[in-house]
């Protein structure tokens, strides 16, 4: 549907790349759809929304984002059920999260409306790139970044907010090997770890780097004060089943509040298990695992959504973790997400919400 207020003009690609989607050869973030959502802010406003079909974008060289890092940006999905609708999973947490992000950056906030109309339009006209398949979604990639061009430290005055999409299939083929970072740090307090602000992901690469040639997929961060604590695992929140109990990191300003964390928790509180939210010490893990009562670890965000953590390095100790067949309860919160997203579960929280 089109707003009464701000119609969005599309226009409509004569050379769709649908039919040279392969989906059994389907690598994250390679391919993408036909078209986008584009919206201009100048002059202290937002303007007209813009559908175009999907390609490159001209820019100036002396573009804020370029220079002074003003550049977000949110990660969600759209799913085909069952019955072939198209849905959208918890989309107003991720527009509230860009908003938090954009404060905190010193950006214009985006309207709700703007962002669901714009969103919902632009999906459902692709809606033939959702893959109608377990386990496939189509990736959404809201992205706000400083367009003027100036050198000069301060706030720009123009921005651009696109929105574009790529079909997606599992995000990790296997669990994945996690070593704990000691040296590194992702975020402090009092920074911006919370935001989902593309300094953190630039900054993110070198160790990762240095970890995958250890042979790890990803790292655990810990708080940049001390390094003693337990935070993200590289770009997910991460969980851990401690003697029956989910414990997961408390959120901070150096930690990103996930949205699928959050659904992660509240299916866990529904089902009567007992979920603390806190500082984790490393030790604490070290120790659970000595005891035989570290029952479960993983991690949580929209492109993994549960990915399984096979075993956690600290110093010289790789920690192995049991079976991915034998953990109870991140692969039933992983069925019970799919089952929702899909349209084969009750939703009780209004989490899933159609495209038309």
């Amino acid at each position: 549907m089109q707003t009464e207020a701000m119609p969005i003009h599309t226009t409509v690609t004569t050379a769709s790349q649908l039919a040279n989607l392969d989906l059994e050869n389907l690598q994250f973030g390679k391919v993408f759809a036909d078209h986008m959502l584009v919206i201009d802010y100048k002059n202290g406003a937002w303007q007209e929304p813009h559908i175009l079909p999907y390609g490159p974008i001209e820019v100036s060289p002396a573009m804020a984002a370029i220079h002074y890092g003003q550049a977000l940006f949110e990660g969600m999905k759209a799913y085909k059920t069952k019955e072939g609708e198209v849905v959208l999973f918890r989309p107003q947490a991720n527009w509230a999260r860009l908003n938090e992000s954009a404060k905190r950056l010193c950006m214009p906030e985006i309207p709700e409306d703007l962002f669901m109309e714009g969103l919902k339009q632009l999906v459902a006209l692709d809606a033939d790139w959702v893959p109608q398949r377990p386990g496939y979604s189509l990736y959404i990639r809201p992205v706000m970044f400083g367009s003027e061009g100036l050198l000069g430290v301060r706030p720009a005055e123009e921005y651009k907010f696109i929105i574009f999409c790529s079909p997606a299939s599992s995000y990790y083929a296997e669990p994945v090997r996690v070593k704990i970072e000691e040296h590194y740090t992702r975020a402090v307090e009092g920074g911006f770890g919370f935001a989902k602000a593309a300094g953190n992901y630039g900054g993110s690469l070198l160790p990762a780097k240095l970890a995958h040639q250890e042979g790890y997929h990803q790292i655990i961060w810990t708080d940049g004060r001390e390094h003693n604590f337990i935070e993200e695992s590289g770009t997910m929140n991460v969980m851990f089943v401690i003697d029956g109990t989910l414990v997961t990191p408390a959120l901070s300003t150096s930690i990103l509040a996930g949205v699928t964390r959050d659904s992660v928790l509240q299916l866990a509180r529904d089902w009567g298990m007992k979920v603390e939210e806190r500082r984790i010490p490393i030790q604490e893990i070290v120790d659970a695992y000595a005891a035989g009562k570290l029952e479960d670890a993983f991690g949580t965000g929209t492109a993994a959504t549960i990915a399984h953590i096979k075993s956690i390095t600290y110093q010289d100790q790789e920690m192995m973790l049991p079976p991915v067949a034998d953990r109870k309860f991140s692969n039933r919160v992983a069925q019970e997400l799919d089952a929702i997203r899909y349209g084969m579960a009750p939703d009780p929280h209004g989490w899933v919400v159609p495209v038309q």
